[in-house]
């Protein structure tokens, strides 16, 4: 029961707000939690007010062998009943008047029906119509409406966040150099195009640029999916959002606002969100349908027994038994109840799921595309090889000298050869006069000799001959280490295929699941990987938007995709995608942008997620037959169809089967499991 009656007005003025320049994103959130917090607050009142209902209703009273009553008791239990009605009943009265206006009948207008015809003949029973009233069963039938929306709000999380995340990424602050040569701080939003800025050592980037001074290394990993620091010298340009290395750079802005690469991310994203939030929901379509058969039943049955000549007290009592059955608790609890469990279920396994729609259809998934950096492969350089080519020098020679010079480096490449080294314990070496050589690598002195681990360009600068043997193509970087200008041995890194991609990969296959990968690294990098997993296809060299392109090309060709990735380069392609998933170390874009979040950073859990998505959707299905199901007799049976055999039910015995069937219900969504693997 989606709460259409706030949302999609809402959400109509949220994209229209988006669209004008430098308005900030609305806050879909907080509206979302003061729903959250007005359905709640409106649930406890109601409830409180149903307790002295239920002790003043007659029918209370003989089920539990009590009599209570005083004077005027019948007009206290009318003005008990009036304050839910008005109260309790407000959201689904006002939601009744939305699918009106709006000519789509559905949930509200169900509700409502039951609750106006309940609370409107138990009024004419109260001041003078013969009947009985049904006022413990309104009240009843409020709460647990209300419970039920309280319930399936809590588990639909927030709309996305993706937007503010996105801009999050650049800093706060610039260093703008005037023309003085003179260097001050400004707000990030102050620059505007030709600006020339300072980019010191490790500050992020905070508009897109042309280097004119300068030599460093950037991380655009979580702008590109390039998983090597790229090199930038003068002419060459930056991108806002990435992290500047080692070197300083000086950077003229060439573009700001709705012009800079990280808006036109944050436009794409935007646009794949909006047009992926119509999706019409199941529960819908059983509550327009219940509708039209309540209503349709509930006139029949008066017009047949006024016009067989029952009185007008029979015929209004049948009508309005018929109406509240045909509203039973249990639908209102169906799919809140199953996504409250399996909502606790997923997050106990390692998935976090924000979008249940985009859930439940993960059972249509015939293909699943994949970013390679940080998600089928560690996202960090690790040592691949260590190679001596100087007889005087082992292999722990070479990685003891790299490591004791990279001791004094933060570049990610160092970080892998210490770590390495860490990992053999090697005791490294005292360095005397340590210093960059920029751009190329790292220099000192240990154990009286000058030693080097410096780039293949700098052995090219040089005149240096390297090895055939070396790995250095475009899946590898290598370091090579120098002593006293000798070339004595090479470090070859590269970013290494998870363990658990290659489970995840075949039993996904085993599913009958297509297997894709998308990235920015260049062919030879993506064909290694994709042959090494047994992949079906990929995609290399590919930019942010036309990441979410590539998805669009898979679903023109009839395809359900789903989408996992873990940077910002993702994000476009997470919304795009039919469900977005996203590896839970990733950067909070891409947790923000997705469907669902694999918690455990484990590829292989996409293939429980999915047999999870089946056995939820079966769960919604059974829950909604045995909800909707017993009107197929009990509503003709409160019609009268069977009256002259002595058979019919009352009110109060529809309030019973209402319960039964919220008990089946709620012990059906109990037996909801996890699945570890794709039967």
């Amino acid at each position: 029961m989606k709460h259409n009656h706030e949302h999609d007005n809402h959400q109509m003025h949220d994209q229209n707000h988006t669209k004008h320049a430098g308005v900030k994103h609305h806050d879909h959130s907080a509206h979302h939690k003061m729903m959250i917090a007005d359905f709640r607050k409106r649930f406890f009142i109601s409830l409180i007010f149903t307790i002295p209902i239920l002790v003043l209703s007659p029918f209370i009273q003989k089920l539990l062998g009590y009599e209570f009553s005083f004077t005027g008791n019948t007009y206290v239990l009318f003005l008990l009943s009036s304050f839910v009605f008005f109260y309790g009943g407000y959201p689904f009265l006002k939601g009744f008047l939305k699918e009106i206006r709006k000519k789509t009948p559905g949930m509200m207008t169900l509700i409502s029906l039951a609750i106006v015809v309940a609370y409107g003949y138990s009024a004419a029973v109260v001041f003078g119509l013969e009947g009985k009233f049904f006022f413990w069963e309104l009240a009843t039938l409020i709460d647990v409406m209300l419970l039920g929306h309280w319930i399936e709000m809590r588990s639909v999380l927030s709309a996305s966040n993706a937007l503010q995340k996105l801009r999050e990424l650049l800093p706060d602050n610039a260093n703008l150099i005037k023309e003085n040569g003179e260097v001050v701080a400004v707000k990030t939003d102050k620059l505007k195009k030709g600006d020339a800025i300072l980019i010191k050592p490790g500050e992020k980037i905070p508009a897109d640029g042309i280097v004119r001074k300068g030599e460093s290394s950037v991380n655009e990993s979580m702008l590109t999916g390039e998983s090597k620091p790229v090199s930038k010298k003068k002419d060459e340009e930056v991108i806002a959002g990435s992290i500047n290395g080692s070197g300083s750079l000086e950077v003229v802005i060439k573009g700001v606002g709705e012009d800079s690469y990280l808006s036109k991310v944050v436009k794409l994203v935007r646009e794949a969100q909006a047009a992926k939030s119509k999706t019409q929901r199941l529960a819908d379509k059983a509550a327009l349908w219940l509708t039209v058969i309540a209503v349709t039943t509930g006139v029949a049955t008066f017009v047949i027994w006024i016009v067989s000549g029952s009185d007008l007290a029979f015929a209004i009592e049948r009508t309005a038994t018929v109406m509240v059955i045909a509203c039973p608790h249990a639908l209102g609890l169906a799919i809140p109840l199953v996504v409250a469990v399996s909502t606790y279920l997923s997050a106990k396994n390692g998935l976090l799921i924000r979008n249940r729609t985009a859930f439940e259809q993960s059972r249509k998934i015939s293909t699943i595309v994949f970013d390679k950096t940080g998600t089928l492969t560690e996202g960090v350089f690790s040592v691949n090889s260590v190679q001596s080519f100087n007889d005087k020098f082992d292999e722990q020679d070479i990685l003891t000298m790299a490591a004791s010079l990279e001791h004094y480096s933060e570049h990610p490449i160092a970080e892998a050869i210490l770590r390495d080294a860490k990992e053999k314990q090697l005791k490294l070496y005292e360095v005397m006069q340590f210093q960059a050589i920029k751009g190329k690598g790292v220099e000192g002195h240990m154990k009286g000799k000058n030693v080097k681990v410096v780039s293949t360009g700098y052995l090219k600068e040089n005149n240096i001959d390297i090895p055939k043997n070396i790995k250095s193509d475009g899946a590898y970087t290598t370091s090579f280490v120098i002593s006293d200008n000798v070339l004595i041995g090479a470090i070859t890194l590269a970013d290494q295929i998870k363990d658990v991609s290659y489970d995840a990969i075949k039993k996904l296959q085993r599913g009958g699941i297509k297997c894709w990968m998308l990235t920015g690294d260049n062919e030879k990098v993506a064909n290694e990987v994709s042959d090494e997993l047994n992949l079906d296809g990929y995609f290399a060299e590919v930019l942010p938007h036309e990441k979410q392109e590539k998805i669009k090309e898979l679903q023109a060709k009839g395809e359900f995709v789903a989408m996992v990735g873990d940077g910002v380069n993702d994000a476009p392609a997470l919304a795009q995608a039919n469900v977005g998933i996203a590896i839970g170390s990733g950067t909070d874009v891409a947790a923000e942008t997705a469907d669902i979040i694999l918690v455990n950073d484990n590829p292989a859990d996409v293939a429980a997620l999915i047999a999870f998505g089946k056995a939820t959707y079966s769960k919604m299905v059974q829950n909604l037959l045995w909800a909707t199901g017993y009107n197929a007799f009990a509503i003709p049976l409160a019609a009268g169809v069977l009256y002259n055999q002595g058979i019919i039910i009352s009110p109060a015995i529809g309030a019973l089967l209402m319960s039964l069937s919220t008990v089946i219900v709620a012990i059906n969504s109990r037996r909801l499991k996890v699945q570890k693997a794709i039967n």
